[in-house]
């Protein structure tokens, strides 16, 4: 491949990134690397200005890809670029976006690589603004940011505050990590079928061990990460089946459901439907222990103290893994309350896992019954992946990120 043709990235997702002067023109360096952390391949081009701000070197070496601000210059390895830059990307972002480069935009002026790649652009754009207040403000500015929405471009809002020229209210740019939050839902909402042909199967919710007929053993997990995964990896084109315990969340519409109270139950569940997977997410909280008796009637509360005995349950991550063929990839999840990274990269290597999901659920917005989770993805080369607070839909979509990765990398 030479070097002037598109690089296609393994999650399927290539974004443009453009940079326009400015001083928040650094900024764009966290969004590029919030992108390629979410597993987007990303290509920049830079303004003239914007490369008193910040070098190109920075971008090249920080993406892998030369980086274009002219595209007559002698460097240039593609001399139609502006044509192959747009036309292979499923996003263009542009952040930050000057006063300047949004009127160009809005009234169709190519006088640079930037402008001329945004009108040959058949991808959905994403514009960050970043100005002075006055400048946002500015009726000319109002109407240009209008007629760019009306044809249908995305916009992360500035944020207000205090401005590198002293001024105080909107115009700052808005921070990268909800700039790529937005360009990653807009990339979610493309249609992306990049799990296609693959059939996951995911263990969802908290087991129940039985003590007597009306008491267990459980915990509070309510399925809404499973269930979430399940979701984005129909609408990425995977034939998905859930092994469900006990939960509370809502189940999406499309997902083919095995029900299994107990941890034996879901093991034996899980034996007979990972004959046929090619992806398996351990995402249930099972019960490690349970009863080693079962009273057949109620325990009556006779004594001040009770004592029970209790054996392990199947390990049904280490039993899915074990057996797995043809490829299969096993992901797992690791609900810590200390030394989480520590203690998920042991259980990565103990069970042969391909990945595993780690996240403290000491955290007020992280872990069980949460709308959000804050995880880190180790792959089974130790190399671990950080995310912000994210949604657990949005989380969701990065775990299967991962998945594509592995599975591209299982196939080179």
């Amino acid at each position: 491949m030479s070097s002037s043709e598109p690089q296609v990235s393994s999650s399927g997702r290539n974004v443009a990134l453009g940079v326009c002067g400015g001083i928040a023109a650094y900024k764009a360096v966290e969004v590029l690397r919030g992108l390629q952390k979410a597993g987007c391949d990303v290509r920049v081009a830079m303004t003239m200005r914007a490369c008193e701000f910040v070098q190109p070197l920075t971008f090249r070496a920080l993406s892998g890809h030369h980086v274009v601000v002219d595209d007559y210059a002698p460097d240039n390895p593609d001399p139609i670029a502006h044509i192959t830059f747009s036309q292979t990307v499923d996003l263009m972002v542009v952040a930050p976006a000057t006063a300047n480069m949004i009127a160009k935009f809005a009234n169709g002026v190519a006088d640079d690589f930037l402008s001329s790649t945004y009108l040959a652009c058949t991808a959905p754009v994403l514009i960050a603004p970043a100005m002075n207040t006055t400048m946002l403000e500015h009726p000319a500015t109002q109407r240009n940011l209008e007629r760019l929405r009306a044809d249908g471009v995305h916009f992360v809002e500035p944020d207000a505050g205090e401005m590198a020229c002293g001024t105080i209210g909107p115009g700052r740019l808005s921070e990268p990590d909800r700039i790529v939050a937005a360009a990653l839902e807009i990339l979610g909402a493309s249609g992306l079928k990049d799990l296609s042909g693959e059939r996951l199967l995911i263990t969802v919710g908290a087991t129940r061990e039985e003590i007597d007929p009306v008491r267990f053993i459980s915990n509070r997990s309510s399925g809404k990460m499973g269930f979430a995964l399940a979701e984005a990896a129909l609408k990425r084109g995977a034939d998905v089946t859930v092994v469900a315990g006990t939960t509370t969340a809502a189940v999406p519409s499309g997902v083919r459901i095995v029900n299994a109270l107990s941890a034996e139950e879901m093991s034996q569940a899980v034996a007979r439907e990972s004959a046929v997977a090619s992806v398996f997410i351990g995402a249930a909280a099972i019960a490690d222990y349970r009863p080693l008796q079962r009273a057949e009637q109620k325990i009556k509360k006779s004594n001040d103290s009770i004592t029970l005995t209790l054996e392990r349950t199947p390990d049904v991550l280490s039993l899915v893994a074990a057996s797995r063929t043809n490829g299969m990839l096993v992901i797992g999840f690791a609900a810590e309350t200390e030394n989480v990274i520590d203690n998920a990269r042991e259980k990565l290597r103990a069970k042969k896992l391909d990945a595993i999901v780690a996240n403290d659920v000491t955290r007020h917005d992280s872990g069980f019954d949460s709308e959000t989770n804050a995880i880190t993805i180790i792959t089974a080369d130790d190399n671990p992946i950080a995310f912000p607070v994210l949604s657990k839909r949005d989380a969701a979509d990065r775990i299967l990120d991962v998945i594509v990765q592995l599975r591209c990398l299982k196939k080179s």
